[in-house]
């Protein structure tokens, strides 16, 4: 019998997410959502079809037998599985997508495989745009069973790759996710670096972009038309929000420590996104690095 799926959390991927499970996912009942204000997933089951909404996470858990979720931090992520699991989870799968320091992911293993559930860690690599277009990157890692129960709804729906750690600790997964998130807040630096430079020695950012656009395609294009945009202050609601990216950098942070070494260049980052904070507060982009390297270089944080 195919299996009832749900969502917990409609932050900006998780809606692309939903969209492409149920346009994809050849399910065969209705995607159950569930978002903390209710409205948005009356909002997004109306533009998506073929899905349901719950009020409640007693009722979703009762329905559902993968259960899927993606929040900001850790302490949302604990919260809600501590939530899940005051109710009868025995035999059902539970897929946290949220990027989390590989200590909560062991915890959440812990805590849901002692009630008789499973646990795979899925994070995944992309943009809101990415998740929109179905293009994620997928990092599955867990119990093989369970992985192999998750997966029909990663490659190809969710996600164009998968990155399969079936059979590993489930903080493996987490722990690739944190230090490949330092690659973009390091990338925006080095673009931004290079961006105002460009400004200031009178070459030019649209010169710039030409070369970026050649010979660095793909993500360091897409950031570039970003930054000389000015896309990257000007949203209402970010793509990558400065709270979340510096959440990440502590937690590699963190993680280099416990380890023995330093990441100098998330420390750099770190140091740029704290002048977003200060500069946007809770709107502000990881692209907003762009701004703060502005500002330490006597331009406004505005490029527009």
């Amino acid at each position: 019998m195919a299996p009832q799926l749900a969502w917990l959390g409609l932050g900006n991927m998780g809606r692309g997410m939903c969209k492409n499970l149920v346009e994809k996912g050849n399910l065969s009942h209705p995607l159950i959502i569930y978002n903390r204000t209710v409205q948005r997933a009356h909002d997004l089951s109306q533009k998506i079809g073929n899905s349901t909404v719950s009020e409640s996470i007693p009722d979703i858990v009762s329905k559902a037998d993968i259960i899927f979720y993606c929040l900001g931090d850790d302490s949302s992520v604990l919260d809600m599985v501590d939530t899940v699991l005051q109710n009868d989870v025995a035999g059902k799968i539970l897929v946290d997508c949220s990027t989390v320091h590989p200590e909560a992911t062991s915890k959440q293993a812990d805590m849901i495989e002692a009630r008789g559930a499973s646990f795979v860690a899925c994070p995944v690599f992309g943009a809101p745009a990415m998740a929109d277009a179905g293009q994620l990157v997928c990092v599955l890692a867990g119990k093989v069973e369970a992985v192999d129960r998750v997966k029909p709804y990663c490659k190809g729906v969710m996600g164009r790759e998968n990155i399969d750690f079936s059979g590993q600790e489930p903080r493996k997964a987490t722990l690739l996710k944190i230090i490949g998130n330092t690659f973009v807040a390091n990338m925006i630096t080095a673009l931004s670096e290079g961006h105002v430079l460009a400004e200031k020695t009178g070459l030019g950012v649209e010169e710039l972009h030409k070369l970026i656009e050649v010979m660095f395609p793909g993500p360091y294009t897409a950031y570039s038309n970003r930054l000389k945009s000015g896309d990257y202050y000007q949203r209402d609601e970010p793509l990558f929000a400065v709270d979340l990216a510096r959440k990440d950098a502590r937690h590699a942070m963190a993680l280099a420590e416990s380890a023995g070494c330093r990441m100098k260049d998330v420390e750099l980052a770190d140091s740029y996104l704290k002048v977003v904070k200060d500069t946007q507060g809770a709107k502000g982009d990881i692209a907003g690095i762009y701004g703060a390297k502005r500002l330490e270089s006597g331009l406004k944080f505005e490029n527009q």
